[in-house]
């Protein structure tokens, strides 16, 4: 049976197979597969041979069930990242029902925050960026933030203690957790997106006293991606992007060092 249609837009995310068997696989968290998730980029091809190359290909063969539906009112470039940083910050944001009433920190605003920021605030949320750049400011209020806090001031992060029930943290640069520790009530909830190189301490009593949770969170599985670009077509959601030719990928890639980027870049395939 086939799922689409020719002439479709579609879109492959972060995978492209795995076992379809196992406990994760059966409850449609197939990014947790217990024999190995087949990752769109860089993972062991188990039907062609080498590794898989991502949307450094050409072109690809996938199974259909890994196939997504792009929304026709969803312009196919700035829809690319939601297969990325859209999923990853949608994810934990539906795990732990996050919507009217609750009161959300998003940590960073890069390519990760400004997604968080988006959907909190589409799911009802009052969301306050948490950013060590004044000059993001404006942009965060843009993006879906309703207050915007310099985290190095300490004296306005004391007057937020216990006033959150959930923070996401989107930053990969090693930093102290502490203090967004203390943002959390009683049964709030710490989620890592961000990815940082070395092991980060944790204070447990900031975790035993307000019986607080610390979590992290990968991508969804398919029919999860489904949900988030349906939901983006309703919403009209997608990523802040920057279109660069291929000749421009290195160039690119020091400016994403750089942290000059707001906030993914696409390539254009055309120009290969």
């Amino acid at each position: 049976m086939k799922k689409f249609k020719e002439g479709e837009l579609v879109a492959v995310g972060c995978m492209v197979d795995s076992c379809g068997h196992c406990e994760n696989c059966k409850a449609d968290l197939e990014q947790f597969c217990d024999n190995g998730c087949v990752f769109t980029y860089n993972s062991e091809d188990k039907h062609a041979g080498g590794h898989t190359f991502g949307g450094y290909s050409k072109t690809i063969v996938v199974d259909q069930d890994f196939v997504l539906r792009v929304p026709k009112n969803l312009a196919a470039a700035a829809s690319a990242p939601l297969l990325c940083a859209g999923i990853t910050t949608y994810s934990p944001l539906r795990k732990w029902k996050v919507g009217k009433g609750h009161r959300v920190g998003v940590v960073g605003l890069g390519g990760l925050g400004h997604m968080a920021l988006k959907f909190a605030h589409a799911f009802g949320a009052n969301v306050t960026l948490f950013t060590t750049s004044p000059g993001k400011i404006d942009d965060a209020k843009r993006l879906g933030a309703d207050e915007v806090v310099i985290s190095k001031n300490e004296d306005e992060m004391k007057k937020l203690h216990k006033k959150f029930d959930f923070v996401i943290n989107t930053v990969s640069a090693a930093h102290d957790l502490g203090p967004y520790f203390n943002l959390l009530k009683r049964d709030g909830v710490l989620t890592m997106v961000g990815a940082p190189p070395v092991p980060i301490p944790v204070e447990v009593f900031n975790l035993i006293m307000p019986r607080r949770q610390f979590a992290g969170s990968l991508i969804g599985g398919i029919a999860e991606t489904q949900e988030m670009l349906d939901f983006c077509g309703e919403q009209n959601i997608t990523c802040d992007i920057e279109m660069i030719p291929i000749n421009k990928i290195n160039e690119a890639y020091e400016r994403m060092l750089k942290s000059d980027v707001k906030y993914r870049f696409v390539i254009d395939m055309a120009t290969l």
